[in-house]
């Protein structure tokens, strides 16, 4: 680990003296985090003598299990998909969650401490802490400081935002107003400023949506009042803010052509193309200053079109096994695929490359973000080595495949049509079905609650959590209520 920057040492202060710190520091309630490289160690071989039973855990010698954790879930990102491993750990180890008093802390307003269920402010130390945060918010670290231990854990996702765009018009047709008034996704992007109100209701869904979940400004041309009511007047002020860094790549704002030079892969053929319609980062300290900021407080950021890979450097950063991060799909629409994985030109047609193109130039905050992410996740793989990291990956997904043979009927995501267990059926929102699943009749009743575990939504999952963290004062069944926007 390299050298520590004073800034940096703000999260060895803890809440009370960093919210002093910030104060004097940001204007518009940011801080920074110590970082490290990734925890050095071989994960153990899964032992698969049955499909379901559990692998050995990590050597404790080597490195301890990180429980505390937050978790930035990123909208359309497959990030139901890493909630759902985050519910089945914390349930599996007793952990006490941060949760929401329904499913989202305020959301699309930035998060705040108070929204947390059983927080209390003048606790004292008295209250116990908590483990994990991992629903909805809109990134506010200054107030999730107030929740979490400075020790935490910061993780996130991002995915690439033509592919993002894709998904959320059909998820928020109904919700944004520009997606609402558009006839198809194609029609939007050909001329998206016809739909598209700055401030409008549910318009944040339709540009940027990654940059706004991770609670940055934006610049001045799309941000209005009503929008970004928690942000400076004068953006010319955040130049003020990029610290510098101690020592790591991680904290080296990258130039312009290095970020759209190709990102080497395992395929070697599936890095993100460079966009002509990218911003000119090299007059953007705007933007430098944003992934700068972001770099300086996660610990790992996943990317949703290698989403194995991220969960083999998840598992090896928190010192958990393999079997802490194997897990379903969830939350995937029929017709648009069980994952996400990366595709090259070659393999769009010329209007899908114009869609991708078109895409990624309107949201053009996200695909710097995914570019710089997608680069220093791959970093991270190099530093992890390509090859340990292949046999990894094979041994999740050959784990994977033998839990959804051995919990699921037909071994995979089915029409919601066909779940009748409303314990399983998940939440449908949107224009396009949201895939369940259906348990194998006859497992024994230990496979039937790990089984169980693996396909429960994260909606009622989290009414799960919350009756066992807060168990009713009179006995009654777990119901859940509807969501306007998930």
């Amino acid at each position: 680990m390299g050298p520590l920057s004073p800034v940096r040492t703000l999260r060895l202060w803890g809440p009370r003296s960093l919210g002093v710190a910030l104060g004097i520091f940001m204007t518009i309630g940011f801080g920074l985090q110590l970082w490290g490289g990734p925890f050095q160690r071989r994960l153990p071989g899964l032992q698969l003598r049955q499909p379901w039973a559990p692998s050995l855990g990590p050597d404790i010698q080597s490195c301890v299990p990180r429980q505390h954790l937050v978790f930035l879930k990123t909208h359309k990102s497959g990030s139901s998909s890493v909630l759902n491993l985050l519910h089945r750990y914390g349930d599996r180890h007793g952990l006490r969650f941060a949760l929401p008093a329904r499913y989202q802390f305020g959301y699309p307003r930035l998060f705040q401490a108070s929204r947390v269920k059983g927080y209390n402010p003048r606790g004292g130390g008295t209250q116990p802490s908590f483990h994990i945060l991992c629903h909805h918010m809109r990134f506010n670290l200054k107030e999730v400081l107030q929740v979490m231990p400075s020790d935490s854990f910061f993780f996130s996702i991002v995915r690439d935002p033509a592919a993002l765009a894709r998904s959320a018009f059909s998820y928020y047709k109904s919700t944004s107003s520009a997606f609402r008034k558009a006839p198809s996704l194609a029609a939007f992007l050909a001329n998206p400023r016809a739909f598209y109100r700055p401030g409008a209701r549910g318009d944040h869904y339709a540009r940027n949506l990654l940059w706004f979940d991770f609670g940055l400004p934006f610049p001045p041309e799309i941000r209005t009042k009503r929008g970004n009511p928690n942000l400076p007047k004068d953006s010319n002020s955040l130049h003020l803010h990029v610290f510098p860094s101690g020592a790591g790549s991680r904290a080296q704002v990258p130039e312009f052509n290095a970020l759209s030079q190709p990102v080497p892969t395992i395929a070697n053929d599936h890095s993100p193309p460079a966009s002509p319609a990218t911003l000119d980062f090299e007059s953007s300290s705007f933007i430098q200053w944003g992934l700068a900021w972001l770099d300086s407080v996660f610990d790992l950021v996943m990317v949703a079109e290698y989403f194995d890979e991220s969960l083999v450097l998840l598992s090896d950063a928190l010192c958990w096994s393999l079997d802490d991060v194997v897990g379903f799909m969830h939350n995937a629409q029929a017709g648009g695929g069980q994952g996400h994985r990366a595709t090259s030109n070659s393999e769009l047609t010329a209007e899908e490359q114009q869609l991708t193109a078109r895409a990624r130039a309107w949201n053009n905050l996200d695909w710097a973000l995914y570019l710089h992410f997608n680069r220093s996740l791959w970093a991270r793989i190099e530093q992890y080595g390509q090859r340990r990291l292949q046999r990894a990956v094979a041994e999740l997904r050959a784990r994977r495949e033998a839990l959804a043979k051995h919990c699921l009927v037909g071994g995979e995501a089915l029409d919601p049509k066909y779940i009748t267990d409303r314990k399983l059926r998940p939440f449908q929102f949107g224009s396009a079905k949201v895939l369940g699943y259906v348990l194998q009749s006859g497992l024994s009743p230990q496979d039937q609650e790990e089984c169980e575990r693996l396909a429960t939504p994260e909606l009622q999952y989290k009414d799960k959590l919350d009756a066992k963290q807060f168990p009713p004062t009179v006995s009654q069944p777990l119901k859940t209520s509807r969501l306007l926007s998930p």
